[in-house]
């Protein structure tokens, strides 16, 4: 499972890095647009959703739960600091896909009993994509609560993110995480696609 999340600090456009990945193989696309305003991010979402219906791509837009409803694309993720997860799942309603950040633990077991689909654990290593970044977790750490949460039978989806590259895929894969979210890595490569295809090739075929 890829997920690859939209990189603003990359001199290649968003749509362009989105056309790219889908080109790659990629069939599951965060916008995250931090500091665009809404009519930005709805021109983005205006000028791939043709693409992302022809190609079935899942879209899910980062933090604003509002345009997410407005745009009708199939999901949210959301920061510890952005609206609760419980409530994002109201006006979403039942068929959205809804992601939660995680960086420990007690993070995972705060909503875990709330109808979420994924957690986004990490930040794996540090990255410049992200503001504010939480403590860098590493190999043990994503390994560690991986652990915790199987021994507490907890089954919700585990996505490792952040600073995720190409030979960290395998690690995080045998460390408990079902699927990688990836940014930079992909959207600052001189040929997106071929690196989104050289990402797909080591992760279960079931994506």
């Amino acid at each position: 499972m890829l997920q690859f999340i939209t990189n603003t600090d990359c001199k290649v456009p968003v749509k362009d890095q989105i056309f790219a990945v889908i080109e790659g193989g990629c069939r599951w696309v965060q916008i995250r647009m931090k500091d665009a305003s809404d009519d930005e991010i709805k021109s983005v979402v205006n000028e791939i959703m043709p693409t992302c219906i022809e190609k079935e791509v899942f879209l899910i837009l980062n933090d604003r739960v509002d345009l997410a409803k407005e745009l009708n694309v199939g999901g949210v993720h959301l920061g510890r600091e952005d609206m609760p997860p419980s409530k994002a799942r109201m006006m979403l309603g039942p068929a959205a896909v809804i992601g939660v950040t995680a960086n420990t633990y007690s993070d995972i077991i705060s909503v875990s009993a709330l109808d979420i689909d994924y957690y986004g654990i990490g930040p794996f290593r540090h990255t410049t994509t992200k503001k504010n970044l939480s403590p860098v977790l590493g190999i043990d750490g994503i390994r560690k609560i991986c652990y915790e949460m199987e021994e507490n039978h907890i089954e919700i989806p585990r996505v490792a993110v952040g600073g995720i590259g190409y030979d960290d895929i395998l690690p995080l894969l045998e460390a408990g995480v079902n699927g990688v979210a990836v940014s930079g890595a992909i959207a600052n490569a001189s040929d997106i696609a071929a690196e989104t295809k050289r990402f797909i090739s080591l992760l279960p075929t079931h994506e």
